[in-house]
């Protein structure tokens, strides 16, 4: 009778697993160093509204004192309507929120189009509108502000809002085409292709994914016009020398002396209250930052 012999066994192989250290334990170290370094950057970003806000609540005579304190000994409003009253600050926030408002609005509007064109379509003016883009970021305006100012004396647009309006968005058109051309760049184009094989037109698509995905990038290079427009001086200086149409930044300069003194609780108050608008507009569209990211990759 025949037997089946088995398979001789095979020695068994140990396994070294290497013991990992535990991720709680890094997390342990490495948490507080991150709560440190977020204080540390919200201090250093909080400290310039800190001090506007202590110097334009102090008195005069303690704005003089030879030892100073951080922190206000007697509170005072003084600064505030002093600086509201005397330097017409709610004229010049109006005229510098028109011209702000206004140039966001033209910059969004030409450079979205653009951006998209440049992203997407391969031409021979695609090389010639970024070396355009490059070239203007390195040129200094200073040289130009002179055949800017005779040129728009020509047209009558000196003294005049929409000059600055015109200005404004040639200054801020280059950046905010770069960074939507970006934006554009990184949509993966084969969301576009599945809305067409879905029957979507052109139309259809660009308003359905490219828009909603484009969000965060409108509300950045939204927020970096405004701010920008809000903040100019230069052109501002050369072109508007009618006090009833200057803007906040020209406002806030009156507040230096001839003889060089400074006006130190006014100014504070002016500038604290000059940065207002900026924050609000910042706090009313910082939650679109990152809403629509990829709303529109999804399918209704």
């Amino acid at each position: 009778m025949s037997q089946t012999l088995a398979p001789p066994a095979r020695p068994r192989q140990t396994v070294h697993r290497v013991a990992r250290p535990p991720a709680r334990r890094t997390r342990t170290f490495t948490r507080p160093l991150q709560y440190l370094a977020l204080l540390g950057y919200v201090v250093f970003l909080g400290f310039p509204l800190l001090f506007l806000l202590s110097t334009s609540l102090k008195t005069p005579q303690e704005l003089q004192s030879p030892d100073p304190s951080f922190f206000p000994r007697h509170l005072t409003w003084v600064n505030f309507g002093d600086a509201v009253e005397k330097a017409n600050l709610a004229r010049a926030a109006g005229n510098s929120l028109l011209v702000a408002t206004l140039t966001t609005v033209v910059v969004t509007v030409i450079s979205l189009p653009a951006a998209y064109a440049l992203a997407r379509f391969r031409t021979k003016l695609r090389g010639v509108a970024t070396v355009w883009i490059l070239l203007s970021q390195v040129f200094p305006f200073i040289l130009i502000v002179i055949p800017v100012f005779l040129v728009l004396k020509q047209v009558g647009l000196v003294n005049n809002p929409f000059g600055l309006v015109l200005v404004y968005t040639v200054w801020c058109l280059p950046f905010a085409l770069w960074m939507l051309r970006g934006y554009v760049a990184a949509i993966p184009v084969d969301l576009e292709e599945a809305g067409a094989i879905d029957g979507a037109g052109r139309l259809r698509v660009l308003r359905s994914i490219v828009l909603p995905l484009l969000a965060p990038g409108l509300v950045a290079t939204s927020l970096f016009t405004f701010i920008s427009s809000w903040n100019e001086f230069f052109f501002a200086l050369v072109l508007i020398q009618d006090p009833n149409l200057q803007t906040l930044p020209l406002t806030l300069a009156r507040f230096f002396g001839a003889e060089g003194q400074v006006q130190l609780g006014q100014l504070a108050a002016a500038s604290l209250l000059a940065t207002v608008p900026s924050l609000v507009f910042f706090l009313i569209i910082q939650r679109r930052l990152t809403s629509g990211l990829m709303s529109g990759a999804v399918k209704g």
